[in-house]
């Protein structure tokens, strides 16, 4: 008999599937490793501390390092299970986080199959779907059809993770068109790219494309914003509190007046690219093993380049 130990990709998804009477144990991935910085082995105090400290930094949010760990523990007494499904979407969020747990459980030797649920296109839907969005019945459509990941696909996701980690982020380029089972790894690893600042605005997609809602729609007020954001941020995943930073960083490029947005001198001259305003919004965040000031997205070359005054 077939018993399932799943890896969802938060608490929402975890309560759908005891609703659903999905069988099998569950662990519950909370963390978002898509922003901070992060290191290869990930169930060691030093990656604990790391996490901590960014997320206390950035968010005000303390992790409870005893959940963290007990999660994390359910892995040791795994012998138990025949096979792994792992939980995760088509957005970037989620697939850092997902390179993240294959990593883990390669790195605690667990040989288990692994099996892939992820949604994405519908039929029958315009928009792409997160799993918490699907009707119970698409749900276990999905987990009916879930993946089987190969050998060729585990390397892949430990090799992204350790360059994730790393210092050289170009090197993740082949893999947006390499085949896989991860059918939307291509488009959020070119996501990832353009969080860099572009090399002619100093501005990320992300940034740009919120300025440009600004300036196309007619925004109230930062959470009227947040909504749009929300809606039209692409393959990235994101939720408010990580678009509610971007927002205020975003700032000095617009003013808010009698319950209106618009954009100021500084925001339209962004939208066109007449100067450099990554120092500007200055946003030092590590991204994986990288300060995102430290290189620039040029469009042109289709690659990261050493920002000039880190180019050594």
């Amino acid at each position: 008999m077939t018993k399932t130990f799943h890896i969802t990709n938060g608490s929402n998804l975890t309560e759908y599937l005891h609703e659903l009477d999905v069988k099998g144990d569950v662990l519950t991935w909370q963390e978002m490793l898509c922003e901070g910085p992060t290191e290869v082995t990930i169930d060691s105090e030093s990656f604990i501390n790391k996490r901590n400290t960014f997320l206390n930094n950035y968010y005000d949010i303390e992790i409870n390092e005893e959940a963290f760990k007990n999660e994390i523990n359910k892995l040791d007494t795994i012998h138990q299970f025949s096979e792994i499904v792992l939980w995760f979407e088509y957005d970037l969020f989620c697939h850092i986080n997902l390179i993240a747990v294959i990593s883990l459980i390669k790195q605690k030797q667990i040989k288990l199959p692994l099996y892939l649920v992820c949604s994405g296109r519908v039929n029958g839907e315009k928009n792409l779907k997160g799993l918490s969005e699907l009707t119970p019945e698409q749900l276990l459509s999905h987990y009916k059809n879930r993946i089987k990941l190969t050998s060729e696909d585990i390397e892949i996701a430990t090799t992204l993770w350790k360059t994730y980690c790393g210092k050289d982020h170009n090197l993740l380029k082949p893999y947006i068109t390499k085949k896989s089972s991860f059918e939307y790894l291509g488009c959020c690893l070119k996501a990832h790219l353009k969080r860099f600042p572009d090399s002619r605005t100093g501005l990320s997609t992300l940034e740009f494309n919120i300025l440009n809602i600004i300036n196309t729609y007619d925004i109230k007020s930062k959470h009227h914003l947040l909504g749009y954001a929300l809606n039209y941020q692409g393959y990235y995943g994101f939720g408010d509190l990580q678009l509610e930073r971007i927002i205020e960083n975003l700032s000095d490029f617009f003013e808010e007046i009698d319950e209106q947005l618009t954009l100021n001198r500084l925001g339209h001259e962004a939208l066109l690219s007449h100067y450099n305003y990554s120092s500007k919004i200055n946003n030092n965040m590590y991204l994986g093993g990288v300060n995102r000031l430290d290189f620039q997205f040029n469009k042109q070359q289709n690659k990261l380049i050493k920002t000039i005054l880190n180019a050594h």
